[in-house]
């Protein structure tokens, strides 16, 4: 006889294989960390001498679940704001708290608990995309979890990095040290295309192909992503990602709720896989993912719970069950997704659009033993029929529920033994994390009528670029500069005129920003009103920092459309006090040394300052600012200026002193 670790006997196996194999009274074998025999039991018995028989007591025992998509650490955020549009949730209240609280203890925290929840429900594995992503993996290893483990990259600064570079370094190194451990598969995330540059696209593909591992990321998730895609690119956000090289690596891409079926076998030709999120999609309305025609075609669809601050959970029982329900309900087919397909998107499938299908997902010989124990006795699922094989997986998919999984293995390691933890301290965890919720109360409400939060909630707001470098000098010779822009060093790309009105919004307290409204009013060749834009602008506080010869650099800053009147603005900002600009711009897009610059000629009239040139530039990179400062500095001597009269200001901190 063949000695074995451990061998698990009388249980209905459920093997999730591609063939769905099926043993009862089944028996599973197990060496060290990996399965070595699947079969019946009697079978089994007689081929395998085993150092410890476990007896499954006639439950189900099958592959652990894989969830293909979430954001551990945001177990921490869960309730935090619901019932809202997307961008007041993220914008309003989510980015704001991770800024202030996302920290490594945060993210080991969040991870710790969110990996409490996934084994109490039966996930084995799971694909994260979060910050601090070394710290995700660290606390999933010590729990005993499997995990494609992903570091955001964003073009935003984030909580762990100041710059996208600073990401990007962080996932090089990150991916380095822990490519080739037994439970953590290191990855790269750029986070969506509307949140990265095609540089970053294209950084982090070739980072995920250098190393041969994942790359996860959000594709075609809400309508608007993907107009705003077609009026940004021209096309569609599946060929978008593809001409930016994305697809050269091995993608998991989350939502792809928004694709037609091209770009679904765009997506099958590159072997990338597609996390479902069925409960996150409803929450946030994003719309009904079209999963039954991705598997008829054969690509790799895993279920994924997304983030419990968007889901509010982690329970891949109630995803599974939603994934066939939805797919029926969008179709008006009742045979659409059945429950054996379901459970393997949940399983094999799972695994295999995370890339790792040759080590989990099924029950089969070779690969790792990462399995569950499902409980079918229950009152709620009673009784059990065995005349059509496929019952059994409606039992899994229609009538239980997490708490029925009683036993967790992964790695050939027990996780949870008769529902009792053994890698994890669930009173500690739970007194952590309701310590956070308070410290993240108390900050919610000091901010609650922040300038931001009032901004974001009448909806539209972007932010944008991280970095914006900008040169101002004071002219007695406007005309001077016109003929300056004449010369062969620049060449024009467009020019614009415009009359701008602008309003400045002082608060009493200056950490709040400043808030412009802005009415520009674009002139026509015979100085006519062409059309009128009206727009709001919350101003950062403060600089970023000064370079060389006076050149500034500011943060990011926020935008949103302004539909309103100046009037319905004054009063529901309440500021202090309101400063009224106006003045005339001459805009002209050029490309200077390969790089391109607004240079703007302002005549002020309301107050009577004279004339400015502003040369400006905006970028996501720090490296790229420092860059375009320089070659800013040349353009105003090109055209005239004199760095011995650069202004350092914002023009309202230049009418402030006049």
């Amino acid at each position: 006889m063949k000695p074995v670790n451990l061998l698990l006997t009388n249980a209905l196996v459920l093997t999730m294989d591609e063939k769905l194999h099926q043993y009862e009274p089944g028996a599973v074998a197990v060496r060290g960390d990996s399965i070595l025999a699947v079969g019946a039991e009697a079978e089994m018995r007689a081929e395998y001498s085993a150092a410890q028989v476990f007896d499954c007591g006639g439950k189900v025992l099958m592959p652990g679940l894989v969830n293909a998509h979430t954001h551990a650490a945001m177990t921490l955020l869960r309730g935090l704001a619901d019932d809202l549009r997307l961008d007041v949730w993220l914008m309003g209240y989510v980015m704001p708290v991770e800024r202030e609280f996302v920290s490594p203890d945060f993210v080991q925290l969040g991870t710790r608990l969110a990996c409490a929840e996934l084994i109490r429900s039966g996930v084995t594995c799971f694909a994260d995309m979060y910050y601090f992503e070394e710290e995700v993996a660290k606390a999933t290893a010590e729990a005993g979890l499997r995990a494609v483990c992903s570091q955001t990259v964003l073009k935003f600064p984030t909580p762990d990095a100041a710059s996208y570079e600073d990401s990007l370094a962080a996932a090089r190194d990150f991916i380095q040290r822990w490519k080739g451990h037994a439970l953590i598969e290191p990855s790269v995330a750029p986070h969506a295309p509307y949140t990265c540059t095609p540089e970053i696209l294209r950084a982090t593909a070739q980072l995920a192909v250098e190393f041969d591992v994942p790359l996860h990321t959000h594709l075609s998730e809400t309508a608007l992503e993907v107009e705003n895609m077609r009026k940004a690119s021209g096309m569609p956000v599946i060929p978008y990602v593809r001409k930016q090289g994305l697809l050269d690596a091995k993608v998991l891409a989350a939502h792809c709720v928004h694709v037609d079926e091209g770009e679904i076998r765009t997506l099958l030709h590159a072997n990338a896989g597609v996390a479902h999120n069925p409960s996150s999609n409803l929450k946030l309305a994003s719309g009904f993912a079209p999963v039954q025609k991705m598997l008829e075609v054969g690509l790799n669809v895993g279920i994924g719970t997304d983030g419990a601050a968007s889901n509010n959970d982690l329970d891949m029982f109630e995803e599974i069950r939603l994934a066939a329900f939805v797919a029926k309900a969008v179709s008006n087919d009742p045979t659409a997704v059945p429950a054996a397909t379901a459970l393997s998107m949940a399983t094999r499938l799972g695994a295999a659009a995370m890339h790792l299908g040759a080590l989990t997902g099924s029950l089969e010989p070779g690969k790792r033993a990462d399995l569950i124990l499902v409980d079918l006795a229950p009152v709620h699922n009673a009784p059990s029929f065995r005349r059509e094989a496929h019952n059994a997986y409606a039992q899994i998919v229609y009538a239980s529920k997490a708490t029925d999984v009683t036993d967790v293995m992964v790695n050939g390691k027990w996780l949870m033994r008769d529902r009792q933890l053994l890698t994890l301290n669930e009173a500690e965890l739970l007194l952590a994390a309701q310590e956070y919720a308070r410290h993240i109360d108390t900050f919610l409400i000091e901010r609650e009528q922040s300038i931001l939060s009032k901004l974001v909630a009448l909806g539209g707001s972007t932010e944008a670029e991280s970095f914006e470098v900008q040169v101002k000098v004071k002219l007695a010779d406007p005309a001077a500069v016109q003929e300056a822009l004449c010369r062969p060093e620049v060449k024009i790309i467009y020019q614009r005129h415009y009359h701008q009105h602008d309003n400045y919004f002082i608060f009493s307290d200056p950490s709040q920003g400043r808030l412009r409204y802005r009415e520009d009013e674009s002139i026509g060749a015979k100085g006519e009103v062409v059309s009128v834009r009206a727009r709001l602008t919350l101003l950062g506080p403060a600089r970023e920092g000064d370079f060389a010869h006076d050149v500034l650099l500011s943060r990011s800053r926020y935008l949103a459309p302004a539909a309103n009147s100046l009037r319905f603005y004054r009063e529901y900002f309440t500021p202090a006090s309101v400063v009224p600009i106006d003045k005339v711009r001459l805009r002209w897009l050029v490309n200077f040394r390969d790089t391109e610059f607004y240079v703007n000629l302002d005549r002020f009239e309301t107050p009577n300052l004279g004339n400015y040139l502003e040369i400006k530039s905006r970028t996501w990179s720090r490296k790229d600012a420092e860059h375009k400062a320089q070659l800013a500095t040349e353009l105003i001597i090109l055209l005239g200026g004199s760095l011995k009269k650069t202004v350092t200001q914002d023009y309202i901190e230049i009418v402030a002193q006049h």
